[in-house]
């Protein structure tokens, strides 16, 4: 029991400290050690779909690779890269910049009685 319980923990702290990989650079052995339900075959159908059709541009064309479904995508959403640069979602951009300005507020005058 002691030993089932071992290899359920360990298997749980594997998938908690599990690394984000780009799928667009790295090689099989890597993104079949960094996603969930992805062995080193599936992990080789992807370096191969990539090298034949080329870079991946949404998470989504994975599934465009035999043995990958829309479930094991979202399952790994968190820790697929299509880049090495990451990308900032605390850094509001111009287009949300009219959404997040505020006016100032201006206190009512005290010579004003509530009704």
């Amino acid at each position: 029991m002691k030993k089932l319980l071992w290899l359920f923990l360990s298997l749980f702290a594997f998938n908690v400290f599990a690394s984000p990989v780009n799928v667009n650079t790295a090689d099989a052995k890597t993104i079949s050690d960094a996603l969930s339900g992805i062995g080193l075959k599936k992990a080789e159908a992807i370096v191969k779909y990539r090298t034949e059709k080329g870079l991946f541009k949404t998470v989504e064309d994975l599934t465009n690779v035999k043995g990958i479904g829309q479930k094991t995508v979202d399952k790994n959403k968190k820790d697929i890269l299509l880049s090495d640069t990451p990308t900032d979602a605390t850094t509001p951009s111009a287009d949300s910049k009219a959404v997040t300005e505020s006016k100032p507020v201006t206190e009512p005058s005290k010579d004003v009685k509530p009704k």
